[in-house]
């Protein structure tokens, strides 16, 4: 037997938005005004000043929006992790079929268990010193390499190598992948640390490895909710930065975001890209230096080389040449000459007029005497006449000088490819030594 139905049993066919408004309408007569107490989760403000969040607690979660006239109301910062008390309505936003809690009022309601646990561990941690200024590193100005521990998927390996390719492309960068999300991310974290210690300075065998010794380590992830950046709050992770032979950066989150790796490592950055900045000095800043060192030295060089000319100049001018050292030399030695023959012929002048006088009075006795006299006076003169030495020149003879001006008497005192100085009766002649022969 077929039942026909009856007009009781056959449902109403619904319009997908009119459903959506029927059960918002439901919705609104059942439960609003609602106050809800949970924990944030993937908290977003937009540029419109809009709010977006979820809240939740360990059974469920709902989705909440804030809008910008009761966002700008709130005394603090929304963060994930708090426990917060809201009051709005309840509603389904029609576009997608959502069910959303429209958020008019936000207060604390104390912290939540994820970030209650965030902080005990740190409060712990800190205490051992492991947060210590002290035990922080700087970090080196020009790595030798750089080692890199993310996820190989995440956009936060392509903003880091994008920046270091841009800033520093001739330092290489060593890749130790790791989830860094998900249960099993702190251990997968340790391990890619712990892969890159054996290749810094401090490292067993590094003479054998063929990879680039590591004078730094870049810890980085995208930002997230404090669930997502978890796995850098794990107190196994925390110890192995510590452990670290060489400084480590950690950029993970966004500027907001704190984990215990930020307060272990030795420098904390904002954001991964900001890590990578932070890692080296952009190469045009090297090579700017290396330019304006080399200008330094090049005008220290000519600075010094202008000083020594000046001294070669100075000895120059009080050495003077060697010829005219040669000139001054006969000039004294023809005054000496003048001097010494106005001298002797004074004498005889003298000696004559005497003998012509004695000769006057004595003509008998001493005629004979008077002219061996003068014939010794003449044979005098004669010898006189040839010390002069334009005399001797004019034989034939020269006189022969060094570079420096002094005689030379000896073919012991020249060597072959000396430069000589001749000087004959009418002027001077340069020469050069080809050969000594002693005689």
């Amino acid at each position: 037997m077929v039942q026909v139905p009856t007009p009781a049993m056959t449902p109403r066919i619904w319009q997908v938005g009119a459903l959506c408004r029927a059960v918002a309408d439901a919705l609104d007569a059942r439960f609003n005004p609602v106050a809800v107490r949970g924990e944030i989760s993937g908290f977003s403000r937009a540029s419109s000043g809009h709010c977006y969040f979820s809240l939740k607690d360990e059974n469920g979660q709902i989705r909440c929006a804030m809008f910008r006239r009761a966002a700008s109301l709130l005394d603090f910062a929304p963060r994930d992790g708090e426990l917060v008390e809201v009051r709005g309505r309840l509603g389904v936003y029609e576009p997608r079929g959502d069910l959303q809690l429209i958020v008019e009022s936000m207060s604390r309601a104390g912290q939540g268990a994820l970030f209650e646990q965030f902080l005990r561990l740190k409060a712990r941690l800190e205490a051992e010193g492991l947060f210590d200024p002290a035990r922080k590193r700087p970090l080196p100005l020009m790595p030798r390499g750089i080692g890199l521990v993310t996820s190989p998927g995440a956009a936060a390996l392509h903003d880091v190598v994008t920046a270091l390719r841009r800033r520093v492309p001739h330092i290489p960068v060593v890749l130790a992948p790791a989830a860094v999300q998900g249960a099993g991310a702190p251990a997968e974290l340790v391990r890619a640390l712990s892969s890159l210690y054996p290749l810094t300075p401090a490292g067993p065998g590094l003479a054998q490895q063929e990879a680039p010794v590591i004078d730094l380590i870049l810890l980085v992830r995208g930002g997230g909710s404090i669930e997502d950046l978890w796995a850098f709050n794990d107190e196994q992770l925390a110890r192995t930065i510590v452990q670290s032979p060489v400084p480590v950066i950690s950029g993970v989150g966004h500027e907001t975001d704190f984990t215990i790796a930020d307060f272990c490592a030795d420098l904390r950055a904002p954001t991964p890209t900001a890590a990578a900045e932070l890692a080296a000095q952009p190469r045009e800043v090297w090579l700017g230096a290396l330019e304006l060192l080399g200008e330094r030295l090049g005008d220290g060089a000519q600075r010094h080389l202008d000083g020594q000319s000046q001294r070669l100049d100075l000895a120059a001018s009080r050495l003077g040449r060697p010829s005219g050292l040669v000139a001054r030399q006969q000039l004294r030695l023809g005054q000496q000459a003048q001097r010494l023959r106005y001298s002797v012929l004074s004498n005889l002048q003298q000696e004559k007029s005497t003998l012509q006088g004695l000769q006057a009075d004595f003509p008998q006795k001493t005629g004979l005497a008077l002219a061996r006299t003068g014939e010794r006076l003449e044979r005098a003169r004669l010898r006189l006449g040839l010390l002069d030495p334009r005399l001797v020149l004019q034989r034939g003879y020269a006189w022969l000088a060094d570079a420096q001006g002094g005689a030379i008497t000896s073919v012991r005192g020249v060597r072959p490819g000396d430069a000589v100085r001749a000087t004959l009766a009418d002027g001077e002649v340069d020469l050069t030594v080809t050969q000594q022969r002693l005689i």
